[in-house]
């Protein structure tokens, strides 16, 4: 790489084409809106019969274990509080069975080749202009512009008639952070030949912030770009996967998105890993049917996605909304929201998980992990206000609806665990018994008994791993991929290994999701801060002050079955939240750094790497010499 620089390093360069602005107004909620745009197109006819394979089963199930649960319960009678948790119950239990459902109907579509086409009869191939959008706000300058090298670069040797720009949209506050975002930009361009096509915006105040950032580019220079592909600071995609997204939209006049599916790549730390291994092992059942049942109302996930420009600048423009206080706020998970007004316009919404070479990654310690997710759980509380809104397709209703229930029910779960720590002890010990006597308005619980617990546990432990065995038994049954992962001996070791580790960490984000629920019901405003890529070592004190909701819960439970108030089945989840706080730091532990431990949670993608992820390796290595950035664990990215 050429690190000698001849030019300045100064916020006057000007690296943006000529501008060619397009109007992108904001969209009225209460009024339903059509994109004259949006060509006429009909519905796939085997819509109805997949989402009835897949809800359905889903729906009878719940019905079943309902029916089941009411009469169980109604040893005493019934009032509010049986009312509310059977309600409960069938709310937890529909969900785990639509995962279940929609994971196996992938798997069975996956089989037989039943993919969702983009046309019955594509059209001529035409030609896009197309712009690769990377939104950036103080990020390591290093591995965004090694991800864009590496990007660019592949394209360089595809022949196709598509032509790629690439523009780093910075939203930087940090002064140093921006003067090694244009050194590294000057580096971007001596490095590749055509520098005609690689574009630096920064915008003085990150108004609006990420849809801020999105809805400048267009306004100022999207009429020239007929699609944008909109990537993440950590995202990356190959050549395939960029120039196999390009021909879908151009072969498909109606759609308005197309997403494609991203593996997690690059993890180092034993919770990233876990991850990793679970997002590439059990994630494709779960997408093939969620690809199947949403069709053509499919959602949007923020990046690795190629959008028709001048659809989204009709169709997508955010208003504010109100906040619990009637505050205008910012729509924080704006994905969701634009995904469904793009389908409301008229245009069609597609996830294509077939497409391969698409990559993103992943908090490094559960600390990030948690702090990114408190910001998710905010903005996706918010779709609970926006459900409402004129003219969406029910589909994207539940797309909205599903995001907020993602959240609300760890809260349910708690809740439910709660129930089952007062009442469990099988005998006249448990922790209502011993207060019931004292108050004769306590409600007549059934008797628990050890088997009826044991039963309940292995049932609900049976739901949650039936997408992840799903998913393993077809990797255990291929030869070729057991290779891909290191042959059967590693592939099982990382699968046992990954389903300890998930069970876990599971009782912990159960509460800290909790946790985020309340702090966004109560109005607490979460920074919209990038999150720390490669995370970052957190002192004992912090992990205390962290943790200590989960340390009370735990020790409250061991304390209980001591005393012989609290079954001894919630052993486990009690050892979980007890030692929370080793947890937490074992999770940012590097374990690739040793032979034995680098192997685990191998993914075929470490196994073989892809030629688009070495070159991003070497150009973020390159970039980093070249910029005297020493690679650090404290430098944030979002």
């Amino acid at each position: 790489m050429d690190t000698n620089f001849e030019h300045p390093v100064s916020d006057d360069l000007d690296w943006m084409p000529e501008r060619e602005p397009i109007d992108m107004p904001q969209q009225n909620f209460q009024k339903p809106y059509h994109d004259k745009q949006a060509p006429n197109w009909h519905k796939p006819s085997n819509n109805f019969s997949s989402r009835l394979l897949t809800f359905g089963p889903a729906i009878l199930t719940t019905v079943l274990l309902l029916a089941a649960f009411t009469d169980w319960l109604s040893t005493g009678g019934f009032g509010a509080l049986e009312y509310f948790l059977i309600a409960l119950v069938g709310t937890t239990f529909f969900w785990i069975s639509l995962s279940v459902s929609t994971a196996t109907v992938g798997l069975v579509s996956f089989w037989f080749g039943n993919r969702v086409a983009s046309t019955t009869s594509p059209p001529p191939l035409t030609a896009l202009d197309v712009a690769l959008l990377v939104p950036i706000y103080n990020e390591n300058p290093s591995d965004v512009f090694g991800n864009a090298a590496a990007m660019l670069e592949e394209l360089q040797a595809v022949k196709t008639g598509h032509k790629f720009s690439l523009f780093i949209l910075s939203d930087t506050q940090d002064p140093q952070i921006a003067a090694q975002e244009m050194r590294a930009m000057i580096i971007l361009r001596n490095t590749l030949s055509y520098d005609a096509s690689i574009y630096y915006r920064r915008r003085a105040q990150n108004t609006a912030r990420k849809t801020g950032n999105i809805s400048d580019w267009i306004e100022g220079w999207g009429g020239g770009y007929e699609a944008m592909l909109v990537l993440d600071a950590d995202s990356l995609m190959s050549s395939s996967a960029i120039v196999t997204l390009a021909d879908e939209l151009s072969h498909d006049p109606s759609a308005g998105l197309i997403q494609s599916c991203p593996k997690l790549f690059g993890a180092k730390t034993l919770f990233a890993r876990m991850q990793q291994f679970s997002n590439v092992t059990y994630g494709w059942p779960l997408a093939e049917g969620l690809a199947l049942w949403a069709n053509r109302e499919g959602n949007y996930w923020g990046h690795n996605a190629i959008i028709r420009t001048a659809a989204f600048a009709s169709s997508a423009g955010l208003p504010r909304v109100k906040s619990i206080r009637g505050k205008d706020k910012l729509i924080l998970s704006h994905d969701f929201v634009e995904a469904g007004l793009l389908r409301r316009a008229g245009w069609a919404v597609r996830f294509m998980p077939s497409i391969e070479g698409s990559y993103e990654e992943t908090p490094a310690t559960l600390v990030d992990y948690v702090l990114r997710d408190r910001r998710w759980c905010q903005g996706n509380l918010q779709h609970l206000r926006i459900v409402p809104t004129a003219g969406l397709h029910a589909v994207s209703r539940f797309h909205l609806l599903h995001g907020a229930v993602s959240y609300l029910l760890s809260p349910a779960w708690f809740i439910l665990l709660m129930v089952w720590a007062l009442l469990s002890n099988g005998d006249e010990t448990n922790v209502i018994s011993y207060f019931s006597a004292s108050s004769p308005k306590m409600p007549i619980w059934p008797h628990m008994s050890n088997v009826n617990s044991m039963i309940i546990l292995l049932f609900m432990y049976g739901m949650l791993l039936a997408p992840k065995i799903i998913g393993a038994i077809v990797m255990l049954v291929s030869s070729d991929t057991r290779r891909k992962y290191g042959g059967s001996l590693q592939f099982t070791a990382s699968f046992l290994l990954e389903v300890f580790t998930s069970f876990a960490y599971a009782p912990i984000l159960m509460i800290q999701q909790t946790i985020a629920v309340l702090r966004s019901l109560v109005g607490y405003p979460e920074n919209w801060e990038p999150q720390k890529r490669r995370g970052g070592k957190y002192s004992i004190l912090t992990l205390l002050k962290f943790h200590i909701v989960e340390l009370i819960l735990g020790y409250g439970l061991l304390l209980g079955m001591g005393v012989g108030l609290v079954s001894l089945w919630l052993l486990p989840i009690a050892i979980s939240l007890s030692g929370a706080v080793l947890l937490s730091g074992l999770s940012g532990v590097n374990i690739v750094q040793k032979n034995w431990s680098r192997r685990q949670f191998g993914t075929p993608d470490e196994v073989s790497v892809p030629h688009v992820i070495a070159l991003s390796h070497q150009y973020r290595a390159e970039m980093r010499r070249a910029l005297n950035v020493i690679p650090t664990k404290g430098i944030a990215a979002e």
